[in-house]
């Protein structure tokens, strides 16, 4: 009987967070197309993007002051949640894997909201995605990159992919790098997308989830790429200025 139970108010709260969701998107996306078609720069995808980090619990702090256009946001990654936090604090676009690209329903947003696709298995074509990431950078006025490649429990940093910074190295037209930190505190482990978790099982996990999690979204001191001699340097710092702001965090020493 307690099964049941508990499975009834998963779906009823998963429920109302579609409702939640799925009414502005009904009133905003129409706003948006206009918008687009008359090539205006659209407010309603960064209002939608907040309705839905609130509606599924993120109670967001900002700290510091996000650069508006000509930035180059690069941040941890913990979860699918990190995009709309950020994207409704910045209205960035950002990079993704090409699979997004066709999820139900999100990969269509995702091309609405101006995002990167690049593939991750073919290494090959780096030089082709660098062109085309270039290309991007040069039309949008912000472009997030989760340079980990992967997502983390927010306790420590992995490795950061150095291919595309090369993108930056110099970069395409005058624009700065500017570091952000996620942090979930003691939520970030349970919020994660870790392990064997397929994309559903996270996704039903976020909407079922009771209660809310507070985050807070640290908008570090830019840097000018163009000021470093190769993608290894801009890489570097870039790490190295995330790291420090999340050892200061943590209490302890994060590399």
């Amino acid at each position: 009987m307690t099964i049941r139970k508990l499975d009834l108010q998963a779906y009823v709260l998963c429920a109302f967070r579609l409702l939640w969701i799925g009414l502005p998107l009904a009133l905003l996306l129409p706003l948006h197309i206009v918008w687009h078609v008359l090539k205006l720069p659209s407010p309603w995808a960064m209002l939608f993007l907040r309705i839905c980090a609130r509606a599924l619990g993120a109670r967001v702090t900002v700290y510091g002051t996000p650069l508006h256009r000509d930035v180059f946001f690069v941040a941890n990654h913990i979860s699918w949640h990190d995009i709309p936090i950020l994207a409704g604090i910045t209205g960035s676009s950002f990079v993704a894997q090409d699979g997004v690209r066709d999820w139900p329903v999100i990969g269509w947003l995702a091309k609405l909201n101006r995002t990167i696709f690049i593939s991750r298995t073919e290494k090959q074509n780096v030089a082709q995605q660098v062109a085309e990431l270039r290309e991007a950078i040069a039309e949008n006025w912000s472009v997030t990159l989760f340079p980990e490649g992967t997502t983390s429990d927010g306790l420590g940093l992995l490795p950061f992919k150095q291919s595309l910074f090369a993108t930056l190295a110099p970069p395409p037209k005058p624009m700065m790098i500017q570091p952000v930190l996620l942090d979930f505190g003691d939520d970030g482990p349970d919020i994660a997308w870790l392990g064997e978790e397929t994309g559903w099982e996270s996704a039903w996990r976020a909407f079922t989830r009771p209660g809310s999690y507070n985050v807070g979204v640290h908008f570090l001191e830019p840097f000018d790429p163009g000021a470093l001699a190769d993608r290894k340097l801009v890489c570097a710092l870039a790490r190295a200025r995330l790291a420090e702001a999340l050892s200061a965090k943590l209490g302890y020493d994060v590399r």
